[in-house]
């Protein structure tokens, strides 16, 4: 019967001898494929029967290994057997199943030695469960060093190392694995991943980078997905963002594993994902991240608000609230080169809309690269949720004066911003010949605290509703609030380069209705003759 291999392993099948004879003119894929579903499962239920890679495992060794690239990147859900995977091409490469090169070098890499280990002990299994003759030529060390030597065909070693790039400077490698790639230290991962690549060329190396999704486009990982340089071969398995947690079909996109018997079932999780909904924050954004391989922010304890309670506040656009009643405008302006973010808000009805404008030096494009997330900036552009005005700064005056236009006519009764700003505001109101009452409001604690919780409140309570908006899903998964000893909180982002204007904007302006809503109508009083 075919086995799998348990945790996150693969699918078996029965296959004739170890080390099959390859054929001349076998592409290098094919070598390894066949080496690979020769191997045991080493441990779980079904040890000791034979592997039989699944079709998305196929795909990535097909790619990974094409001569034309260097680095292959893969992103997948938790448990879909990605590091088993590269640990069986790890000891294939060390055996020189598919390399003639003497002396071969394979790097383990992880954030730290733990994790380092874990594809280490895939190798040590694999190695474990071959024939007495084939054991007997390996060197297995577990002290200080966690390495696999092999003695035969010109020798090869596999090394497990940590996230330091001074551990292997002058190494030259002929495959790299970097494991969990988005869980390393961002200054330490980044070292070491430059000081393995450096050293690929030596000898015609090849990485494999591979991971669930990180929690932000900024990272490391996810650069290599949305921006692959030349010879990058690149797999994904991400489902589109905003849909359910237990929805079946992105699930799968997630886990492709669970449909070929490799790792938990679409059932199992299912549970787990009405699991993690019931006790929402941290347990759902885990789950999004790491089973649905979203790129998800796992810290909830200071976030502003979870993807899951923002999306509560997303509808079609047939069923968005009219404009009706009086509108509140809140508005961040933007320093020199930063952006300024406008929200209109109706407290009558709860739609909320929101617009962020650059100046035009640097280009979109050129902000995006130099902020991490890529093209966002231009597809923010291209949906009509982000402007470009002014050369180097946007002027106050002329971009208020367009920016009350998109109201289309609504009553805006005040406009809310940074009291620290007071001077600035009342400059640009008086440039667009508005003449409504500005309230003035504080980003720190007092004010901000006060904000921040009707602002929640007023979402949670379903008093907030807004199209999909790709600014504000941005500005709000860069938004986190600073909490002092008082439980008091302050908005702040997330990350040095995140750009959450559009959420402060958007918390002054439904702060601001929440307020006025609260306040009992004033009754007009008879005449009274004495």
């Amino acid at each position: 019967m075919p086995g799998r291999l348990g945790g996150g392993g693969f699918e078996g099948a029965g296959c004739s001898s170890l080390s099959p004879k390859i054929a001349r003119g076998k592409s290098t894929a094919e070598k390894a494929i066949r080496f690979l579903e020769a191997l045991k499962i080493p441990e779980g239920p079904k040890a000791g029967k034979r592997l039989k890679l699944a079709g998305f495992q196929r795909k990535f060794v097909e790619g990974a290994l094409d001569p034309a690239n260097m680095v292959a990147v893969l992103s997948i859900g938790r448990g879909n057997a990605k590091t088993a995977l590269s640990a069986g091409l790890a000891l294939g490469s060390i055996m020189g199943e598919w390399d003639a090169q003497p002396k071969r070098d394979v790097l383990l890499a992880a954030r730290n030695r733990d994790q380092a280990k874990t594809a280490f002990n895939f190798i040590v299994g694999f190695v474990e469960s071959l024939p007495k003759a084939k054991r007997e030529r390996f060197i297995i060390r577990r002290g200080s060093r966690l390495e696999v030597e092999y003695l035969d065909k010109g020798g090869g070693l596999a090394r497990s190392i940590a996230a330091d790039g001074r551990s292997i400077l002058g190494g030259a490698p002929t495959l790299a694995i970097l494991d969990e790639r988005a869980a390393w230290e961002r200054d330490k991962g980044d070292t070491l991943e430059n000081a393995i690549l450096s050293g690929l060329g030596k000898r015609n190396g090849k990485a494999l980078i591979i991971s669930t999704s990180a929690p932000d486009d900024a990272n490391t990982f996810s650069r290599w997905l949305d921006e692959p340089p030349a010879g990058t071969y690149v797999q994904e398995h991400r489902p589109a963002f905003g849909l359910p947690a237990d929805d079946a079909d992105s699930l799968l996109i997630a886990n492709p594993g669970a449909t070929e018997g490799i790792g938990a079932s679409l059932e199992w999780l299912q549970t787990q994902a009405r699991r993690a909904i019931a006790r929402g924050g941290s347990a759902l954004s885990s789950f999004r991240n790491l089973n649905r391989n979203e790129r998800v922010s796992t810290e909830d304890r200071s976030v502003l608000i979870t993807v899951d309670e923002w999306l509560t506040a997303e509808v079609a656009p047939d069923d968005l609230p009219d404009r009706d009643g009086p509108c509140i405008l809140g508005v961040d302006l933007g320093g020199s080169r930063s952006m300024s973010a406008a929200a209109f808000y109706w407290p009558q009805t709860g739609r909320l809309e929101a617009v962020g404008t650059f100046p035009a030096v640097p280009s979109l494009a050129d902000r995006g690269a130099a902020d991490g997330v890529g093209r966002r900036y231009s597809e923010m552009n291209d949906r009509g949720e982000l402007t470009v005005m002014g050369s180097n700064t946007v002027p106050p005056g002329p971009w208020l004066a367009e920016v009350v236009k998109l109201a289309g006519g609504s009553a805006i009764t005040c406009i809310v911003g940074d009291r620290f700003r007071y001077a600035e505001f009342s400059e640009a109101m008086a440039k667009a010949n508005l003449r409504v009452p500005f309230i003035w409001r504080g980003f720190g604690w007092k004010d901000g605290s006060e904000d921040i919780e009707r602002f929640r409140r007023a979402l949670f309570d379903g008093c907030v509703k807004t199209r999909p908006s790709l600014l504000l899903r941005s500005a709000f998964s860069d938004a986190i609030t600073l909490i002092d000893p008082a439980g008091n909180h302050k908005l702040a982002k997330a990350r040095s380069l995140g750009r959450i204007d559009a959420a402060a904007a958007s918390v002054l302006a439904v702060a601001e209705g929440a307020r006025q809503v609260a306040r009992p109508a004033r009754q007009s009083r008879g005449a009274v003759w004495a």
